[in-house]
């Protein structure tokens, strides 16, 4: 799997999908690091205000809320204590930088 800007850019190659509740609750906690290609995709059922936390997450992310492939917002949250809320049917975490270019409006695709 891989996530892609409507570029053409690819924003990660490395993709893991957080499926079902205990994967979504967890996210990145506990981890020390992730490769610079990746990323995890929360994949949701419906558009509603989603929310993400980085308690016990020791890095910095960015994170890409989309409502059928449209970026609702962008934002880079600060390890331990950031917080982000938009309106999602998908939300992609990665780390800091990832997104830079990425802005609300534009196209991000998930491809199997």
């Amino acid at each position: 799997m891989r996530v892609v800007h409507q570029s053409g850019r690819v924003l990660a190659s490395d993709v893991e999908t957080a499926d079902g509740p205990l994967a979504q609750g967890r996210g990145l906690m506990f981890r020390r690091s992730v490769p610079e290609d990746y990323a995890l995709v929360f994949r949701f059922g419906s558009q509603r205000r989603r929310g993400l936390h980085m308690l016990f997450v020791p890095f910095p992310i960015d994170a890409c809320w989309t409502c059928d492939g449209v970026v609702q917002q962008v934002t880079t949250l600060r390890s331990w204590v950031g917080y982000g809320r938009a309106l999602a049917d998908t939300v992609v975490e990665a780390p800091a930088g990832a997104f830079d270019g990425v802005e609300a409006g534009d196209r991000v695709r998930v491809e199997e």
